[in-house]
């Protein structure tokens, strides 16, 4: 394997999606706009602890713009025929992937880093640990970055189709994550169900950076996530070769 060709192949696919897709609507409302007015509806006339929830905020922020520019980027080029001149082009499928999530994990790292520095402007926000913060911010991005790529790899040219499905799996991801409620007070069925969530370790992992009132140990989130991404950017490989194989 040419692992220069890979490398500048990776680099080029991330660079023209990040110039395309950034701006695409779908991305603005659903990455931007979305986490912000769902915080603002939730806090708004409320007595509320907003250092307690920060870090669930900080982690939504993370989750909805990391997973919003890839579901649109598959169908979009599929529907535009650009993804077959793509694929006849010097780049194998891996690079594809790997751009799309690499595009993605920095749009959702850049927007969320900006929201904490100007948060922190107005909040007195605390940093228990630099390099879990740090870390989080990583882990996170490429994390749900993956995600939306693993979401836009269903047969379909239509974005809107991609955008529906993307909503399905993220909404209710939102609400069972600890966002709201915080980990610490959840208990038996419901604290097992919200385990299930990947979402749940990106929350609690900036808790153990902000306030350092995490349920899990932080070994146990990085681990979490770092599986998790595994098998995304693995199930996103096998869907998109298989569409390949097809014909689709």
């Amino acid at each position: 394997m040419d692992w220069h060709l890979l490398t500048k192949s990776i680099l080029v696919t991330t660079e023209k999606n990040m110039r395309i897709y950034y701006f695409k609507g779908p991305v603005v409302v659903f990455g931007l706009l979305f986490p912000l007015i769902m915080f603002l509806t939730f806090f708004i006339g409320r007595d509320l602890d907003l250092i307690l929830f920060f870090p669930g905020f900080l982690a939504m922020m993370l989750f909805f713009t990391a997973s919003s520019v890839g579901p649109l980027i598959t169908p979009w080029e599929k529907r535009e025929k650009t993804y077959e001149r793509l694929l006849s082009l010097p780049v194998i499928l891996e690079s594809i992937v790997i751009g799309d999530i690499l595009a993605g994990a920095i749009f959702g790292a850049g927007i969320s880093i900006i929201v904490f520095a100007a948060c922190s402007l107005v909040l007195p926000l605390s940093v228990t640990s630099l390099p879990l913060l740090v870390l989080a911010f990583i882990l996170g991005s490429v994390t749900f970055a993956a995600l939306g790529t693993l979401l836009a790899s269903p047969t379909t040219d239509n974005p809107s189709n991609i955008m529906m499905l993307s909503s399905l799996v993220r909404l209710p991801l939102m609400f069972i994550s600890g966002i709201f409620i915080p980990l610490s007070q959840l208990t038996g069925w419901f604290f097992i169900f919200t385990s299930i969530s990947p979402l749940t370790y990106l929350v609690d992992l900036f808790h153990a950076a902000l306030n350092g009132d995490a349920v899990y140990p932080p070994w146990v989130d990085i681990l979490v996530l770092i599986g998790v991404t595994l098998v995304f950017v693995w199930s996103a490989k096998v869907i998109q070769r298989r569409n390949l194989v097809k014909g689709i």
